[in-house]
């Protein structure tokens, strides 16, 4: 599942919208939204952090006006939610959340 678009805003840059698998131990897919000069620079951008195998074929799944406004008031540009949006209350999220690594569970010593 790899649905996709993009809007060209009118100063001139894109809003690039991109349903993935969702990376780790997720269940479900995500929705990627990436504001950028234009759409190469908006890939780049996701490859960069560690998304490597992201492209964008068509136009067939566009970012929503909400969408638009979700990612153009983030100050990264770089937001995401769980697609589909089962819960229609879900914030977007920093994308920085979505990639952080896990962390190991503490693990309690033993008779201590």
């Amino acid at each position: 599942m790899s649905a996709g678009g993009f809007c060209k805003l009118p100063g001139g840059s894109v809003v690039v919208a991109l349903t993935l698998p969702a990376p780790g131990p997720r269940e479900r897919a995500v929705r990627v939204l990436v504001h950028a000069a234009n759409r190469p620079r908006a890939l780049t951008r996701l490859r960069n952090l560690g998304l490597r195998a992201v492209y964008l074929r068509g136009n067939a799944h566009p970012p929503t006006p909400d969408e638009i406004t979700a990612v153009l008031h983030h100050p990264d540009g770089l937001v995401w939610r769980e697609a589909p949006n089962a819960t229609a209350g879900e914030l977007w999220h920093p994308i920085r959340t979505l990639l952080r690594p896990v962390s190991p569970a503490k693990i309690s010593p033993s008779g201590a």
